[in-house]
């Protein structure tokens, strides 16, 4: 317990509290917030301001913030996976990271461990009814540094509220626009439904720079075609800034050829982009949603745990590809 307090010292607040978590015994044991707190947000804009220090980080500082959109139309590649754990390990690393949820499923906010029942503030108010994103923005308990916008499932209705409105597919890009005028972040990683609908179309038009997870089986390469050709009337169309910087291999199993098989295709597409680091198949990984975690923060010394924390300090070391 003390090592917890110790952890959660920077973020330390009267209205903080530690609870277990009792779905099973051996459960780990989390911070969580009163429900009031993130409504008066006193000390939040100070943790994002500009003034922070930028001389204690153990990984680089980008020169100005990276925005990453994390897409992949395939279903179940592991993509709020790797979102949720590359914004961990870049945390970890002493940077401070926010993470947009544009799922309306969740499943980013619940395994950083925020609240995102019905009604909660999170995407929606800000695509919908332009909240400013500092009136949404909620921390994880579990990782200083780590901040979340997160998704309801009202934003599931957010496309039919967009379609009639102006300018819609800009509506992250001109909230992220003015969120960087007064604080300071070092990444923004925005995690998309596996689908190419409005919310992706916000995501790719606010972003400067794509992750593709992909999954090392055989349809794997299937869904990034389709993708690509999203990217390709984004970039001629809506945003000229954007590009493919880092694919990232999932799920890999080193026991079978397949996996070896659809790595080295992958590495020959996108020879630049592929990070070394592949992420293997993990039971942990699959577990720590389950106790709203990410498996850094759930099991430090597991092989998924491990892979996500390199593949993050890859991303931080080798900085943006330039167009």
């Amino acid at each position: 317990m003390e090592e917890v307090r110790d952890r959660l010292a920077p973020f330390h607040s009267p209205a903080l509290k530690l609870v277990a978590v009792t779905d099973s015994p051996s459960a780990p044991r989390r911070a969580v917030f009163d429900e009031d707190e993130f409504s008066e947000r006193a000390d939040l804009p100070d943790d994002l301001s500009e003034d922070v220090s930028r001389e204690t980080a153990a990984l680089p500082r980008p020169a100005s913030p990276r925005t990453f959109v994390v897409a992949n139309q395939k279903g179940g590649v592991g993509k709020t996976t790797t979102a949720v754990n590359i914004a961990a390990g870049l945390a970890m690393g002493g940077l401070k990271v926010l993470v947009v949820d544009m799922d309306p499923q969740g499943n980013a906010s619940t395994a950083l461990g925020v609240d995102h029942s019905e009604g909660t503030p999170g995407t929606y108010d800000v695509l919908v009814e332009g909240a400013p994103l500092i009136d949404v923005i909620q921390r994880c308990p579990d990782i200083p540094g780590l901040y979340v916008v997160p998704a309801t499932i009202d934003l599931a209705g957010a496309e039919i509220g967009l379609v009639a409105t102006v300018s819609r597919e800009t509506k992250l890009q001109i909230a992220l626009r003015k969120f960087f005028k007064e604080f300071y972040v070092d990444y923004v990683i925005v995690d998309c439904p596996p689908s190419l609908g409005l919310l992706t179309l916000n995501a790719l038009v606010a972003a400067k720079e794509i992750m593709i997870p992909i999954q090392c089986e055989y349809y794997a390469l299937e869904g990034v075609t389709q993708l690509m050709k999203t990217i390709e009337l984004v970039t001629g169309r809506l945003n000229d800034d954007l590009r493919l910087s880092t694919v990232i291999l999932t799920m890999f199993d080193g026991r079978t050829n397949l996996s070896t098989q659809v790595a080295n295709e992958v590495r020959t597409h996108f020879a630049e982009e592929t990070l070394e680091t592949v992420v293997p198949r993990s039971v942990r990984i699959a577990e720590a949603p389950s106790y709203g975690q990410t498996v850094l923060s759930y099991h430090l010394a597991s092989a998924g745990a491990q892979a996500y924390r390199q593949a993050a300090e890859e991303i931080a070391r080798r900085g943006p590809t330039k167009k």
